[in-house]
Protein backbone atom coordinates (compact mmCIF):
# COMPACT_ATOMS: atom_id res chain seq x y z
CA UNK A 1 0.00 0.00 0.00
CA UNK A 2 1.36 3.25 -0.98
CA UNK A 3 2.08 6.31 1.66
CA UNK A 4 -0.65 9.17 2.01
CA UNK A 5 1.86 11.26 0.78
CA UNK A 6 2.84 9.08 -2.50
CA UNK A 7 -0.72 8.81 -3.01
CA UNK A 8 -1.56 12.28 -3.25
CA UNK A 9 1.25 12.80 -5.65
CA UNK A 10 0.22 10.23 -7.74
CA UNK A 11 -3.22 11.71 -7.34
CA UNK A 12 -1.58 14.94 -8.53
CA UNK A 13 0.10 13.80 -11.47
CA UNK A 14 -2.77 12.36 -12.76
CA UNK A 15 -4.87 15.45 -12.11
CA UNK A 16 -1.57 17.05 -14.43
CA UNK A 17 -2.61 14.66 -16.96
CA UNK A 18 -6.50 14.44 -17.07
CA UNK A 19 -6.12 18.61 -17.54
CA UNK A 20 -4.58 18.29 -20.44
CA UNK A 21 -6.11 15.37 -22.05
CA UNK A 22 -9.81 16.30 -21.03
CA UNK A 23 -9.13 19.82 -23.11
CA UNK A 24 -9.54 17.85 -26.59
CA UNK A 25 -12.89 16.90 -26.29
CA UNK A 26 -16.31 18.93 -24.91
CA UNK A 27 -18.47 15.31 -25.29
CA UNK A 28 -18.64 14.64 -21.50
CA UNK A 29 -19.06 10.75 -22.24
CA UNK A 30 -15.65 11.29 -23.61
CA UNK A 31 -14.32 12.87 -20.86
CA UNK A 32 -16.33 10.46 -18.17
CA UNK A 33 -14.39 7.40 -20.38
CA UNK A 34 -11.25 9.05 -20.23
CA UNK A 35 -11.22 9.62 -16.28
CA UNK A 36 -11.81 5.86 -15.69
CA UNK A 37 -8.82 4.65 -18.43
CA UNK A 38 -6.51 6.91 -16.49
CA UNK A 39 -7.63 6.08 -13.09
CA UNK A 40 -8.28 2.49 -13.44
CA UNK A 41 -4.54 1.89 -15.21
CA UNK A 42 -2.46 4.21 -13.25
CA UNK A 43 -4.11 3.51 -9.48
CA UNK A 44 -2.75 0.69 -7.62
CA UNK A 45 -5.50 -1.83 -6.74
CA UNK A 46 -8.37 -0.24 -8.82
CA UNK A 47 -9.95 -3.29 -9.76
CA UNK A 48 -13.29 -2.02 -10.89
CA UNK A 49 -13.72 1.77 -11.89
CA UNK A 50 -16.58 3.00 -13.66
CA UNK A 51 -19.79 5.44 -13.51
CA UNK A 52 -23.38 4.37 -12.57
CA UNK A 53 -25.60 7.60 -13.74
CA UNK A 54 -29.43 8.13 -12.70
CA UNK A 55 -31.72 7.17 -15.67
CA UNK A 56 -35.33 7.59 -14.47
CA UNK A 57 -34.88 7.22 -11.22
CA UNK A 58 -33.12 3.94 -11.51
CA UNK A 59 -28.71 3.71 -11.18
CA UNK A 60 -27.82 2.61 -14.39
CA UNK A 61 -24.10 1.44 -15.55
CA UNK A 62 -22.63 3.14 -17.80
CA UNK A 63 -18.71 3.62 -19.00
CA UNK A 64 -16.42 1.50 -16.91
CA UNK A 65 -13.48 -0.53 -16.64
CA UNK A 66 -12.54 -4.00 -15.45
CA UNK A 67 -15.33 -6.67 -14.72
CA UNK A 68 -18.94 -7.38 -16.29
CA UNK A 69 -20.56 -5.21 -14.01
CA UNK A 70 -24.23 -4.87 -12.20
CA UNK A 71 -26.30 -3.42 -15.31
CA UNK A 72 -28.83 -1.91 -12.67
CA UNK A 73 -28.12 -0.81 -8.56
CA UNK A 74 -31.46 -1.88 -6.79
CA UNK A 75 -32.94 1.43 -5.14
CA UNK A 76 -31.80 2.81 -1.57
CA UNK A 77 -29.68 -0.66 -1.13
CA UNK A 78 -25.80 -0.95 -1.32
CA UNK A 79 -23.10 1.96 -1.29
CA UNK A 80 -23.65 3.56 -4.53
CA UNK A 81 -27.11 4.09 -3.42
CA UNK A 82 -25.81 5.59 -0.17
CA UNK A 83 -23.74 8.44 -1.71
CA UNK A 84 -26.70 9.33 -3.90
CA UNK A 85 -28.98 9.93 -1.58
CA UNK A 86 -26.34 11.28 0.80
CA UNK A 87 -24.64 13.22 -1.88
CA UNK A 88 -21.14 12.74 -0.05
CA UNK A 89 -18.11 10.56 -0.92
CA UNK A 90 -18.33 7.14 0.97
CA UNK A 91 -15.30 4.85 2.02
CA UNK A 92 -15.52 1.39 2.69
CA UNK A 93 -12.90 -0.53 4.40
CA UNK A 94 -14.46 -3.65 3.60
CA UNK A 95 -17.45 -4.11 1.50
CA UNK A 96 -18.54 -7.39 3.33
CA UNK A 97 -19.84 -5.33 6.69
CA UNK A 98 -21.79 -2.71 4.60
CA UNK A 99 -25.27 -3.12 5.08
CA UNK A 100 -27.18 -4.02 2.03
CA UNK A 101 -24.10 -4.03 -0.49
CA UNK A 102 -24.68 -5.22 -3.98
CA UNK A 103 -21.77 -7.46 -4.57
CA UNK A 104 -21.60 -7.46 -8.46
CA UNK A 105 -18.12 -9.06 -8.08
CA UNK A 106 -17.53 -11.28 -5.40
CA UNK A 107 -13.79 -10.04 -5.47
CA UNK A 108 -14.29 -6.75 -4.22
CA UNK A 109 -13.54 -5.81 -0.20
CA UNK A 110 -13.46 -2.71 -0.23
CA UNK A 111 -14.95 0.40 -2.30
CA UNK A 112 -15.26 4.16 -2.57
CA UNK A 113 -18.08 6.21 -4.11
CA UNK A 114 -18.07 9.79 -5.27
CA UNK A 115 -21.03 11.41 -6.16
CA UNK A 116 -21.28 13.04 -9.84
CA UNK A 117 -22.63 16.48 -9.86
CA UNK A 118 -24.02 18.39 -12.97
CA UNK A 119 -22.77 21.91 -13.49
CA UNK A 120 -26.07 23.01 -11.30
CA UNK A 121 -25.13 20.85 -8.54
CA UNK A 122 -27.53 18.32 -9.04
CA UNK A 123 -26.95 14.65 -8.51
CA UNK A 124 -26.60 12.83 -11.99
CA UNK A 125 -24.91 9.87 -10.64
CA UNK A 126 -21.44 8.12 -8.82
CA UNK A 127 -18.33 7.35 -9.46
CA UNK A 128 -17.20 4.03 -8.25
CA UNK A 129 -13.69 1.81 -7.66
CA UNK A 130 -13.75 -1.20 -6.27
CA UNK A 131 -10.48 -2.81 -4.98
CA UNK A 132 -9.88 -6.14 -4.25
CA UNK A 133 -7.66 -4.82 -1.36
CA UNK A 134 -9.37 -4.32 2.34
CA UNK A 135 -8.88 -0.78 3.47
CA UNK A 136 -7.59 0.58 -0.30
CA UNK A 137 -9.37 3.88 0.04
CA UNK A 138 -8.84 6.66 2.15
CA UNK A 139 -9.87 10.67 2.38
CA UNK A 140 -6.71 11.72 0.63
CA UNK A 141 -8.68 9.33 -2.34
CA UNK A 142 -11.97 11.39 -1.65
CA UNK A 143 -10.40 14.18 -2.07
CA UNK A 144 -8.56 13.71 -5.41
CA UNK A 145 -11.44 12.17 -6.86
CA UNK A 146 -13.92 14.83 -6.10
CA UNK A 147 -11.33 17.16 -7.41
CA UNK A 148 -10.94 15.01 -10.69
CA UNK A 149 -14.98 14.98 -10.97
CA UNK A 150 -14.90 18.83 -11.16
CA UNK A 151 -13.02 18.22 -14.33
CA UNK A 152 -15.73 16.99 -16.46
Amino acid sequence: MMTPEKKAARYSRIYTQLEELLQKSNDTEARMATVIAVLHHKMDGFFWTGFYLLNNGKLVVRKYQGPVACMELKENTGVCWACINKRETIVVEDVHLFPGHIACDSRSNSEIVVPFFSREREIIGVLDIDSARFKNFDSVDAEWLEKILKLI
